[in-house]
């Protein structure tokens, strides 16, 4: 077993933690109407969206590399609540990573207002066709709406818990944790 995680395995890390990272914020921006110009605003929307379907993709693609590649072994020492919780955030980060693009997917195959997803300007998304013509749709995206929203928050949470155990194993456990996520960090002799 290895103590360093696979290049693709690191490369899917960083690409979809700054996507979401990304989409917390634009997505907290352009929630706040006064914040933006109408223009701007629809500009905002359209890179959460993109984006979005970016990070649907990639986990999807990361789930599967996860599932026929082993994960280095948990840092040694590490207590029963400890292993408990890694194990749980990462599961809670797999359900977010693909629930958080699907609530949106169907908050917008929803939307009364019918405004299509163009992939970074370069060709439409299409909705969800099983969701599409349903007369009542408009409250079903408010209502998925609000789960998009409570599960944004979820993973502000679980981020946060994320860096901050990442950094507790690093300076105060001196495990190297980081050293297997962070190609230029080299790991210090024990």
């Amino acid at each position: 077993m290895t103590d360093k995680y696979t290049k693709v395995a690191i490369l899917l890390h960083w690409l979809i933690g700054f996507s979401i990272i990304a989409l917390l914020i634009v997505g907290l921006v352009m929630s706040e109407e006064d914040l933006l110009p109408m223009n701007l605003r629809f500009a905002a929307f359209q890179l959460h969206k993109s984006l979005g379907i970016t990070v649907l993709i990639l986990s999807v693609f990361r789930l599967i590399w996860r599932l026929t590649h082993t994960p280095p072994a948990l840092p040694e020492g590490m207590n029963t609540f400890e292993i408990l919780a890694a194990k749980a955030t990462h599961i809670g980060f797999y359900i977010l990573m693909l629930g958080l693009p699907l609530t949106g997917w169907i908050i917008v195959s929803t939307s009364a207002r019918d405004i299509p997803t163009i992939w970074f300007g370069l060709f439409q998304w299409p909705h969800l066709p099983i969701l599409v013509g349903d007369p009542s749709r408009g409250d079903f995206s408010k209502s998925i709406g609000e789960v998009h929203e409570s599960l944004a928050w979820i993973a502000i949470a679980l981020i946060i818990l994320h860096v901050g155990a990442a950094l507790k194993h690093q300076f105060i456990n001196k495990d190297n944790l980081l050293s297997r996520m962070i190609p230029f960090i080299k790991p210090s002799q024990k």
